[in-house]
């Protein structure tokens, strides 16, 4: 694999009640790294004392929030850092030890040669090592992959929850950072927000780590407040991307497939218990009235969704950027 030594990278690391690991995770960072932002979000443990006392490594900058604001507002903060030293990545990994550092390379290579915008890790690639999974997280995330490519649009991305990855600072310029969602929600709710931008996003796949760590997320209790999340998601992207920025053919599909299956569903159910309380079969003009807008209202549902497949971002947004602005430079310099 080919790494382009003269981009500058950072990793990000929230640091909140990760005191028995956090130096570890930082022993194991190499030295393709050039800054390191340990983001003390008012740790009850004193994780950014720790490691403003007892690490060398020049690269690390401990970085004190003076409120806890959750893993997203953690991160944000890195972003900010970064772009302001002028880093051309950010890489955020997690402090408990269940990302493992050497991977980094596998995340900004995709970025570096102009194929992504943003990669993410992806724990169900590999298929053997999802033994190590609980079975209620594994469910879990299934479910909530299918609510994230619903709402965010990336269908071909899975593990939307998964925290280890690596942005482009030019992107992360774009993002409306104190929009986006500060707690759990916060990896998905940044796909949401990158779709919004047109960005590219891969998938990137990992080993899951599962040692004496003990996970915040507990899946059962947020899967109401996640799914509430993403229809609202949702509602916004295709009111964003097919009615306010855009028109096509898949901006009429949705609403009138919506609009002929609640009709249908709700006329057949109406007169199905009418039929059972006169006893009298419905009639056939009866039945074609109510099955004839479902399927049909399926029909243009199914084809707004394969149009919204076809419609995932392709050319990154940092290399659009970056032609804009060599444009630009060509037209002043002939100027």
């Amino acid at each position: 694999m080919t790494t382009n030594h003269s981009a500058s990278i950072a990793v990000v690391i929230p640091a909140y009640k990760v005191r028995g690991q956090i130096m570890r995770v930082i022993d194991g960072i190499g030295d393709l790294v050039s800054k390191i932002y340990v983001i003390d979000d008012c740790c009850p443990d004193n994780s950014g004392a720790l490691v403003t006392r007892e690490c060398a490594d020049p690269r690390v900058q401990v970085i004190r929030l003076p409120e806890n604001l959750g893993v997203g507002g953690a991160v944000m903060a890195g972003y900010r850092a970064a772009i302001q030293d002028g880093m051309d990545i950010a890489v955020k990994i997690d402090g408990d030890g269940q990302m493992d550092p050497r991977d980094i390379a596998s995340f900004v290579e995709p970025i570096l040669a102009g194929e992504a915008d943003y990669t993410k890790g992806n724990r169900f690639f590999n298929l053997d090592g999802l033994d190590q999974m609980p079975r209620v997280r594994l469910l879990g995330n299934a479910a909530l992959s299918f609510m994230s490519k619903l709402s965010s649009g990336y269908w071909d991305l899975f593990d939307p929850t998964n925290g280890y990855t690596a942005i482009h600072c030019e992107v992360a310029r774009h993002l409306p950072m104190e929009k986006i969602s500060r707690r759990y929600f916060f990896e998905s709710d940044m796909l949401f927000r990158l779709s919004t931008l047109r960005a590219v996003v891969v998938d990137v796949p990992m080993d899951a780590k599962y040692g004496d760590e003990v996970s915040n997320l507990k899946i059962g209790k947020v899967i109401g407040e996640f799914m509430a999340k993403h229809v609202r998601n949702f509602c916004k992207r295709v009111f964003y991307n097919y009615y306010l920025r855009d028109l096509s053919i898949a901006s009429f599909e949705l609403p009138l497939g919506l609009a002929m299956l609640t009709f249908g569903i709700i006329f057949g159910a109406v007169e199905w218990l009418r039929s059972l309380n006169d006893h009298t079969p419905a009639s056939a003009g009866t039945v074609m009235l109510a099955g004839l807008p479902v399927i049909l209202g399926l029909q243009f549902t199914l084809a707004f969704l394969s149009y919204d497949i076809g419609s995932v971002p392709r050319r990154p947004l940092h290399r659009r950027n970056l032609h804009r602005s060599v444009f630009r430079n060509e037209q002043g310099e002939k100027r």
